[in-house]
């Protein structure tokens, strides 16, 4: 088994243990609350709004947050997870991104690598001019592609909203232990 598949087999199940000690163990504050909310609410609604652009193996995706990173969805995760770690104590801020570099790095390689082999031509244009991960300021705009709109009926499809219902349980949860010290 080679570490990619490591990492994608490990990556839920260790997602989900982290947060469980993350919401058991979380001691917000009244400075660290809003910064991390505002910044997991931005993640939030990129992946929204990249959940509206794509659709999975079967086009490439190169329009809204496709058009200033390639992997808009992993973007929004990591501000999600970085949000929530501000939120819970600064040093968390740690634990997500050693998180992100031995699980999500090797991950979006091997989806890269797959992208890249359906859609080899598009794909090494796009890639030459919209970064990996880190969002460019201005939109790439592809010439070649069409030009799409976001799609709500996407946006549904995906499931993606449940990021969004799950966003306002963690920072209720978070108000909570900081009220009552739970």
């Amino acid at each position: 088994m080679t570490y990619s598949e490591l990492a994608k087999k490990l990556r839920l199940p260790l997602g989900f243990v982290l947060g469980i000690a993350y919401l058991i163990w979380a001691r917000p504050t009244p400075v660290t609350l809003p910064v991390g909310a505002a910044i997991a609410f931005a993640g939030v609604i990129i992946r929204a709004w990249a959940s509206g652009h794509i659709v999975k193996n079967k086009k490439l995706a190169v329009t809204g947050p496709y058009a200033h990173t390639r992997n808009p969805l992993y973007f929004g995760s990591f501000l999600i997870g970085a949000g929530f770690a501000i939120a819970a104590h600064w040093s968390l801020l740690l634990v997500v991104v050693a998180f992100w570099v031995l699980v999500y790095a090797p991950t979006m390689e091997r989806e890269r690598v797959n992208i890249r082999e359906r859609f080899p031509e598009a794909y090494d244009r796009y890639s030459a001019n919209v970064p990996a991960f880190v969002p460019r300021v201005t939109p790439w705009k592809d010439a070649e592609a069409e030009q799409g709109l976001f799609s709500f009926d996407l946006y549904m499809r995906h499931g993606e909203w449940k990021a969004g219902i799950t966003y306002l349980l963690v920072m209720g949860w978070l108000v909570l232990r900081m009220i009552k010290g739970l």
